[in-house]
């Protein structure tokens, strides 16, 4: 009898969590557990719609956990003896990071030191962690490589980068070997209403206003969720030789904020839109250089930002009512 591989996913309940989950229940040989907190930065019930669908499989178990609650993950991991674990549990948003700082601290730095505690204390062999393309800043050349300058402009973007210091540290420290993945502008099927795409199909949906800011001429590296899951899956499977290291997870190619809303509106989806001038928030242009993880992850394929956001607006036509 093969023995079950045991996966530990947190924020399993967010778009890229979830979207891993399902990925990974597939494998009759994976036993997956999930973490989230459930947390009301955007709908709760769309969260809860996720893990409704995750618990269809026998396979799959939900812990409704925060990151800093230690004796309950401690009490998990004694009992499970995971063999990888991604961490993908984050406060997310960068304009957010502006109202609420002391959620990214909580979250993403004191939650995210508290796992790699108990990585290194349950000799976990394998541990991937979500990063972001935010902690290049706005500061060129692009596309942006694995070793450019890195610019943080926001409590998110330095949450972020905190925690590739903090793993990097961990890695001289324990036999894991650790992942980082700086996750550029993923979208697609079950994505966050609070990004693009979902935001401006609600807005038609609801026939609210939406806000464009710097008049739609931002740049974004528009990464489909299968593609970025396929690559994370496939560099689990592999053996890198260095026991830490970054790969972005994008496209390289940087498309322009207006050709996203053309195509929405090629399907009779329309609101009314406001232009405003460029967010405090914002940078104005980013996208990657995806070389790097082309060379360790073989044959890999790219969808079309074209197809890959008509396909997300049919799968929002079928199932705008989780919203």
């Amino acid at each position: 009898m093969i023995k079950k591989k045991k996966i530990l996913v947190t924020g399993a309940a967010g778009f890229i969590g979830y979207s891993l989950c399902k990925k990974l229940l597939i494998s009759k040989n994976n036993e997956v557990i999930g973490l989230d907190n459930l947390n009301s930065y955007y709908s709760v019930k769309l969260k809860k719609e996720r893990i409704k669908e995750l618990n269809y499989s026998k396979n799959f178990q939900f812990f409704k956990l925060d990151l800093f609650e230690k004796k309950k993950l401690n009490t998990l991991f004694g009992k499970k003896k995971f063999d990888i674990v991604y961490n993908f549990a984050a406060q997310a948003g960068v304009r957010y990071s502006f109202e609420n700082p002391e959620s990214y601290i909580n979250s993403n730095i004191i939650g995210f030191n508290n796992i790699l505690n108990l990585i290194k204390r349950f000799k976990v062999k394998k541990f991937f962690f979500a990063s972001s393309s935010s902690v290049y800043g706005d500061i060129g050349p692009f596309p942006k490589k694995e070793n450019s300058r890195l610019n943080t402009l926001n409590i998110y973007s330095l949450s972020k980068l905190s925690n590739e210091i903090i793993a990097r540290s961990f890695s001289n420290r324990s036999n894991t070997q650790i992942i980082g993945l700086r996750f550029f502008s993923i979208y697609g099927a079950w994505g966050r209403p609070d990004m693009l795409i979902l935001k401006y199909l609600l807005a038609a949906k609801k026939k609210k206003n939406f806000e464009l800011f710097n008049y739609g001429n931002h740049y974004r590296d528009f990464t489909y969720i299968d593609d970025a899951i396929e690559i994370v899956l496939k560099l689990s499977k592999l053996k890198i030789s260095k026991k830490f290291d970054i790969f972005n997870i994008c496209s390289s190619r940087p498309v322009k904020i207006t050709e996203v809303l053309k195509i929405i509106n090629s399907f009779k989806i329309k609101t009314k839109v406001t232009k405003k001038p460029i967010h405090a928030a914002d940078v104005l242009k980013t996208y990657g250089d995806n070389r790097k993880v082309k060379k360790v992850v073989k044959k890999l394929k790219f969808t079309n930002y074209k197809v890959g956001v008509r396909n997300t607006v049919k799968w929002y036509k079928m199932n705008s009512h989780l919203f």
